[in-house]
């Protein structure tokens, strides 16, 4: 039974992250635009870009591994890629609540926690 929650958790967090990252690569611009208003009173105002390439590259790493995890639980009941996809979706999630939470978004860094909480039980349950 903790596999179906875990293979749902792995789902909704590879879900999250691709089509994030899908976002970011189609509409770069439109994203580097926004962010970089988002973040000018901050010290990232000059470096939205390469902030958001490292952002994009963890969240498709994230994504991928949460896929295939939710594959290897489903043929062999292994737990390594799900447990480092559900790893680097909170890393992921870290890094987007530091840039909230510095560009003082309050409510940006409250919604980051809803997503947070189940990708932390996805950590617990893998590991």
């Amino acid at each position: 039974m903790n596999n179906v929650a875990s293979i749902l958790l792995l789902a909704f967090l590879a879900l999250t992250f691709l089509q994030s990252g899908y976002e970011k690569i189609f509409y770069w611009k439109d994203n580097v635009s926004w962010l970089k208003e988002h973040f000018s009173k901050t010290p990232l105002k000059n470096h939205v870009p390469l902030a958001l390439l490292h952002l994009l590259i963890l969240e498709l790493i994230s994504g991928i591994l949460c896929v295939v995890g939710a594959i290897q639980l489903l043929t062999n009941n292994g737990r390594e890629f799900g447990f480092y996809g559900a790893i680097f979706s909170c890393i992921c999630l870290l890094m987007m609540l530091f840039g909230q939470r510095l560009a003082k978004d309050y409510d940006g860094a409250r919604t980051i926690v809803i997503y947070f909480i189940p990708a932390v039980i996805a950590v617990y349950w893998l590991n």
